[in-house]
Formats: C-alpha cells, sequence, structure tokens
C-alpha cells in the first residue's frame, strides 16, 4: 500500500479480484449491522470480480460443509441492510475448537478454493481464526498425507488470509473507537431510559437498570452519560469503600432538591474493590432498606441485541465491509491477520493479535485489582465518558467549589437540533465546578440585545439530556444588527466569556463580533463555538451536534417506504431531506438505508446522468429487487427540483415502474436526541468550557478580562481524529460563504462507496486506506468520533 510520501490519489480499479475466492461469516454473539457488513463484503467482493460465499452458522457450519458454505450473488444480499442480527446465523463451535475440527474446516474451504476469509465477530472468534492461519500449511499438509487432496492444491492454495471486524454490542475490543452493534444498543437502552423517565417521575420512583456488560462497562457508562443518571456501577472502575453512604446521601440529595427520579444502572459485571459482583438486586435491597424509595428494577437483557441497526451502524458496518475485502486483496503471505477499525472518522487497519492481546490485557488488569490501568487500556475514549460523567454526575459542596467571579453567557443560535440541550446542561454544570457564574440568553442574539438573560444554576438543567430541540430558544438572527445593543447587556451583566452553541449562524455571529472588537472593548473576550445543527455544514469540524439523529429519522423513515414499496412491486420513492447546500444527509441517509442514487449540490449532475439512473432502475426492475429509492439534498439544483426529477422519472418509468415522492422537512429537526449526539454534545461542550477557564486565567490584568487575539475566538471541532481548537478567523479560507459549506469535506470520499453497494462502476481512492497501523501507535490524545 501506498506511503504517505506519495499523495496522488490511488485508486482500485488495478486491484482485481479475479481468480480469488473469498468467504464471509459472522461468529460469536449476534450485533445489529453485522448484516450491513455481509453486504458490503458481498457487494465489494462481486465489485472486483471475486467469487464471494456465505458460510452459514460461524465455524460450525465451516467444519459441516456441504449446504453450509454457498456462493451468493448480488441479490442474495438485498433487503438485509435494516434487518438486526446476523441473517447468516451464528453458532458457539465446539469442534473448531479441536484440531480435527479445524482439519475439516480447511478441507471444506480448499475443496471450493477459498483462501480470503472475512470474520465478523468478538475478540473469541477472531482468536479462533487466527490460530486456524497459523496452522493452515500444517493442516493442508495432514490432509494431503491422508490423500484427501494433491499436492498440487496444498501449492496452490498455500496460505490463507485473514480480515476481521469487531461486531459487539459491549465496544469491549481494544484498538477501535466502536465497535458493530454498539451504537444500535445504545439506542435501545436510550429508548427504554427515556420510557422509564416519564413514568417514575410520576411516581418519585427509583430505578434500577441493568444492562449488558460482562467484562466492559462501556454500554453502562456511556448510557449514564447519555441521559444523566445519579449512579453507575462498571466493571473497569469500582465504587470506593463505603460507597453504599455516599450514594444513599446523593440519592436522599436529590430528592430534597425537588429530583422525582433517581436512575442507576449497574452494568451485568459491576464489582465491588474486592472483585465481588454487585447486582441490580443489591443495590435495589439497599435504597429500599435505607432511605425507603419506592424502588424498581428492570433488567433489559436481549433487548438491547435487537431491532434494528442505527445509522451510524450501518454505515460503519459498510465502511468496514468494503474495507476488510481492500486488505484481503492486497493481503501477502507476510501481512499479519488484520482488524478493520475506527479511529474517528477514518478507517484503520490494525494487527488481529495485537488488539486481541491489549484486549486480554485488560481483563488481566481487572481481575488483578489494577483498575485505573484497565480504564486507561480501554482506550481514550473510554477514559474521557468516564471523566465527564463524574464532573456532571457530582454537585460538589458550595463551600469545596473555587470561586472564580467570572460570568459566562451560554447560547444558542441557529436552527434547533437534537442535542443542544445536553451541551448546554454540560457547559453550565462544567462551568459551575470551575467556580463561574452561568448565565443562560434566551432565543439567541436576538434575545441577548433584549436583555433576556438569566443566570442559571446545576438544578435548573436536570434532565436535559434526553430533551431534543432548545429548550433556552434559538433564532437564526445574526448578531451584526444588534451590537450597540450586545454591548450594553455584556456590560450590564458583566459578561467576561461566550459560549455559542449553533451551526452556521454561530459562526458568522462570531466572525462578527470579533470584527466588532475594534469599536466595543465589550466583545474582547473568549468566546468559544460548539457545531450543532443538522445540516453538518460547519467549517472545522467532521461532525455536529443534531446531525446523527437527523440521519437516523431519514434511515428510519427510508425503511418504512422501503417496506411500503415491497408490498407494491416496481417503485421507485424520490426522498427530499434537508441541509441546505450541504450534500452530507443525503449522501449518508443514502448509504444507511442502501438508496439508488443521492443527488446532491457538491457534485454537479446534469441530464444525461439523471438519464443513466432511470435506465439503472429500469435495468434492476428486472432483477427479483422490484424497488428503487433516490435522496436528493433540498438545494442540489435549483432546476432539477424534486417534483422535476419526480416527473421525469414518471415519464420516463412508464410501464416499467411508478414513481412516489416524500419530503421529510422539519421532522428531521425533532425527536429525541440519539445517543451519539447526547454524549457527542455533552463531551465537546465540556470541553470548550474548560477553554474558556484555561482562556479567563490567560486573559485576566489588572482586574479585567480583555482578549482581542485571533486565538481568543475559537470554533471546537472534531477533525479527522481529534477534538481542534481553531480561530475563526482561521476558517474563514475554508468556507464557501456564497453556499454556506466547507471547501472541503470529508464524507465526499465516502460517496463512491454509496454507487458501488448500488452496483454503479466507479472509481474509489483508496490512498487514505491501507495503512496497518499499530495498537500502542493510535495516538494516545486522540478524543475520537465515538462517543
Amino acid at each position: 500500500s501506498c506511503s504517505a510520501m506519495d499523495h496522488q490519489p490511488k485508486f482500485f480499479e488495478n486491484l482485481s479480484g479475479a481468480g480469488k475466492a473469498i468467504a464471509v461469516l459472522t461468529s460469536g454473539g449476534d450485533a445489529q449491522g453485522m448484516n450491513a457488513a455481509v453486504r458490503a463484503v458481498v457487494r465489494m467482493g462481486i465489485y472486483v470480480n471475486a467469487k464471494v460465499y456465505f458460510i452459514y452458522e460461524g465455524y460450525q457450519g465451516m467444519v459441516d460443509g456441504g449446504d453450509n458454505i454457498v456462493e451468493v450473488s448480488w441479490e442474495s444480499v438485498s433487503s438485509i441492510l435494516q434487518v438486526g442480527g446476523t441473517v447468516i446465523g451464528s453458532a458457539r463451535c465446539k469442534p473448531f475448537r479441536t484440531r480435527e475440527g479445524r482439519l475439516q474446516a480447511a478441507f471444506n474451504l480448499v475443496q471450493r478454493g477459498i483462501t480470503n476469509l472475512c470474520v465478523i465477530g468478538g475478540d473469541g472468534s477472531l482468536t479462533g481464526a487466527n490460530l486456524f492461519r497459523e496452522e493452515w500449511s500444517g493442516l493442508l499438509e495432514e490432509l494431503a498425507q491422508k490423500g484427501k487432496i494433491d499436492a498440487e492444491a496444498v501449492k496452490k492454495y498455500a496460505y490463507l488470509n485473514i480480515v476481521g471486524m469487531v461486531g459487539s454490542i459491549d465496544n469491549d475490543f481494544c484498538g477501535t473507537d466502536m465497535t458493530i452493534g454498539t451504537d444500535s444498543a445504545l439506542h435501545r437502552i436510550i429508548e427504554v431510559v427515556d420510557a422509564i423517565m416519564t413514568t417514575a417521575q410520576s411516581h418519585q420512583r427509583t430505578f434500577v437498570l441493568e444492562v449488558m456488560g460482562r467484562h466492559c462497562g462501556y454500554l453502562a457508562l456511556v448510557s449514564a452519560l447519555a441521559c444523566g443518571a445519579d449512579w453507575v456501577f462498571i466493571p473497569e472502575y469500582p465504587p470506593e469503600e463505603g460507597w453504599e453512604d455516599s450514594m444513599c446521601v446523593k440519592l436522599s440529595e436529590n430528592r430534597a432538591r425537588k429530583k422525582r427520579l433517581n436512575i442507576i444502572i449497574v452494568a451485568e459485571g459491576a464489582i465491588d474493590c474486592h472483585n465481588k459482583p454487585i447486582t441490580s438486586e443489591k443495590v435495589k435491597d439497599l435504597v429500599v432498606q435505607r432511605l425507603g424509595f419506592d424502588t424498581r428494577v428492570t433488567i433489559l437483557g436481549h433487548v438491547q441485541r435487537g431491532g434494528t441497526p442505527s445509522a451510524f451502524d450501518r454505515i460503519l458496518a459498510s465502511r468496514m465491509g468494503v474495507e476488510a475485502v481492500l486488505a484481503l486483496l492486497e493481503a501477502t503471505p507476510d501481512t499479519p491477520a488484520c482488524v478493520v477499525s475506527l479511529s474517528g472518522n477514518q478507517a484503520v487497519r490494525l494487527p488481529l493479535m495485537e488488539c486481541v492481546q491489549m484486549t486480554q490485557e485488560v481483563q488481566k488488569a481487572m481481575d488483578e485489582g489494577r483498575f485505573l490501568e484497565a480504564v486507561r487500556l480501554r482506550g481514550r475514549s473510554f477514559e474521557n465518558n468516564l471523566n465527564t460523567y463524574k464532573l456532571l454526575s457530582h454537585k460538589k459542596p458550595d463551600a469545596e467549589l473555587p470561586k472564580t467571579n467570572f460570568n459566562v453567557a451560554v447560547l444558542n443560535v441557529g436552527a434547533p437540533a437534537a442535542g443542544m440541550n445536553a451541551a448546554v446542561r454540560a457547559a453550565v454544570r462544567v462551568g459551575m465546578t470551575e467556580g463561574h457564574k452561568i448565565f443562560a440568553v434566551i432565543d439567541g442574539f436576538e434575545g441577548f440585545a433584549r436583555g433576556k438573560i438569566k443566570e442559571i444554576s446545576w438544578g435548573d438543567v436536570g434532565g436535559w439530556t434526553g430533551q431534543g430541540g432548545s429548550i433556552l430558544g434559538t433564532k437564526r438572527t445574526l448578531p451584526a444588527k444588534y451590537l450597540e445593543k450586545i454591548a450594553d447587556q455584556m456590560r450590564t451583566n458583566n459578561i467576561n466569556a461566550l459560549m455559542v452553541i449553533g451551526g452556521f449562524e454561530a459562526y458568522l455571529g462570531l466572525l462578527e463580533l470579533s470584527a466588532a472588537r475594534e469599536k466595543y472593548d465589550e466583545f474582547c473576550v473568549p468566546m468559544v463555538m460548539v457545531p450543532a445543527t443538522v445540516s453538518n455544514n460547519v467549517p472545522g469540524s467532521d461532525f455536529s451536534i443534531g446531525a446523527d439523529t437527523a440521519l437516523n429519522t431519514i434511515t428510519d423513515t427510508c425503511d418504512r417506504i422501503k417496506q411500503s414499496a415491497s408490498g407494491t412491486k416496481r417503485r421507485v420513492f424520490i426522498i427530499e431531506t434537508m441541509g441546505g447546500y450541504c450534500g452530507y444527509l443525503a449522501n449518508m441517509g443514502a448509504l444507511a438505508a442502501g438508496a439508488d442514487a443521492a443527488y446532491i449540490f457538491e457534485e454537479q449532475f446534469d441530464i444525461r446522468e439523471l438519464q443513466a439512473n432511470v435506465e439503472h432502475l429500469t435495468e434492476k426492475m428486472k432483477t427479483s429487487i422490484q424497488r428503487g429509492l433516490v435522496l436528493r439534498n433540498e438545494n442540489c439544483n435549483e432546476n432539477y427540483t424534486t417534483d422535476f426529477i419526480y416527473q421525469l422519472y414518471s415519464e420516463e418509468g412508464k410501464g416499467v415502474f411508478d414513481c412516489r415522492k416524500n419530503v421529510l422537512g422539519h421532522m428531521q429537526q425533532g425527536g429525541a436526541p440519539s445517543p451519539f449526539d447526547r454524549n457527542f454534545g455533552t463531551k465537546i461542550s465540556a470541553k470548550a468550557m474548560q477553554w474558556i477557564s484555561k482562556k479567563l486565567k490567560e486573559t485576566y490584568r489588572k482586574g479585567k478580562v480583555f482578549a482581542n487575539t485571533d486565538d481568543s475566538v475559537c470554533l471546537l471541532g472534531m477533525r479527522r481524529r481529534n477534538l481542534v481548537f481553531q480561530p475563526v478567523a482561521e476558517l474563514k479560507s475554508e468556507t464557501d460563504f456564497v453556499h454556506r459549506i466547507p471547501k472541503e469535506q470529508w464524507w465526499l470520499k465516502l460517496r463512491p462507496l454509496m454507487k458501488i453497494l448500488a452496483k454503479y462502476k466507479t472509481s474509489y481512492d483508496v490512498s487514505d486506506s491501507g495503512q496497518l497501523e499499530h495498537v500502542a501507535m493510535l495516538p494516545k490524545e486522540a478524543e475520537t468520533g465515538a462517543i
């Protein structure tokens, strides 16, 4: 694979799979999104002219052979993208653990000429695959000695390539930010918590929720963060001695503050510092005996593994599946078995055994009571989640909090986006922990000019993480016409720093305020922006709060529409998504929903392309898949409107298919925020508030804050693998102000994936993939796009 030196794009046209046979299997526990990975492997494999096989029932099917190993076609994986679990089955397999079993499996593969294996499973399944690979040549020689295969076959199939993808809802595999299924499992947990919260509110109840995670507390920790739980128990970080007392004190304090419900989340593998289990029943008994609170236990169990995969899991699994095929095509006898994983928003390849070893190290550290080490080994993202949770869930007594005498104002600007409230909550609580007074501004810059400003406290933001929209109220108005009034309000309320949570208007607003510093000293204070918009069109950040929730809304709607289309054969749906001129939602929605085409502004199209798409769909209607899905970004072209495309398709498709259209509209901005948005909002906002504290200390001179340099007005964004503060002045050169989008957008590189998976010939730049990295080398500082 290419070195970092030559930055010429490298396309895979020269990577042919002709003459190669690839088999895909799912093993171990099932996870939502496995089917999306299977689909991507099959379609990418066929795309590069390889033969592709299903192995049904995991390793058991490989040992049993026969009709458990079947060659598949393009249509074999149609309609499985939105299905949870795994359609090719999974099983625990004792025979494969014996050499005899592996010998039989090797024989079954060689008979079909399969020497490329794609394994989707947990660390046990992947370790088994690696052992199989190491024994391969020995197994073939033994088969030859027994006269089962000839010497020619031993030479021809001399080595086995293995690429793994981690499918596990626990997110317990080191080296990857997110395993396939984790995000969907969080969706299930959060749906239940949200539902329980409403009933518990009615009765002043305490709920103890048990979630999966025998060895890993990720699900418990992240769901506790995402719902603002009062207490969480995880295996990696047992509570200190005497936790019973502190937990009961905290619960009764919350009740005294008029909080009507308490939520405690317990991972099934939770332990105390003596390695003794802490069960949900034990926690319930404790609360009842000590406090007499009405307490209920809910064990979520296999619900967490069920249901349809989230948009995040579908995109993750599709990207990994395509990357896995590329890795198999590039593998040589010398490349180690690798795992395709995600770091930030980049697919990376890691040596399988390094990841497995590190995963086992975590367990060892826990067994030996080295809990801080266990948390560190879980990775930076896990550690950050834990620190953020500790910061936001426990209010220190006022006497213990520092006092800085700084006043910080928080406001929402632009259109509402799910997750904004979680960001405000984190800002308020972290700000108070740092010793500042926090002021909430109602209705954006317009409300600011009118003096709609009030101090906001710790308790005021309780329960905000799960609320959609913007509780503070938000407007698109820019500050330019109110500069004098806003400056007056800054002076009257003695505001020393600003935190703006919003979309493109928030970015423009900060540019206007920093330009006004020459005239008004009041604006010479630290200002930071946290990107929140469903359009995901803010320069300087790969992700914005709210985009993930909108993407899930689009994906859910497309699933329902596809379902209605499969009832009535030969129908094509044209769906219009939001996003202004930014095609993120249309493009990623198309990838997650398995659409046939997505029209976006960033990639100009003409009547010839529309014609080609119609012909493509006409061909598709001759197969067993008789439905089509086309997404169109609202501003992709002023003349080729949704109506125009609908009429064109209707006319050209006459007699072959009929058409329907659907404009999704504002429902994309609404709804409860997804787990990703709650967490991204919480973490990014906490980090922004810590930056404000640092800047306030740096710019405080002679009894007043004075900040007038470019680096005191920043945007905090997610860039590749890190959260980065960037001066808004420097982002100007990266912005297309006319169309309100960044000049370069990372997700455009995923555009060919959608086309490949929809059976179009296209060229795909693979210069980013193929670098085998080492687990230890992953940037320790990476604050990843994982939540």
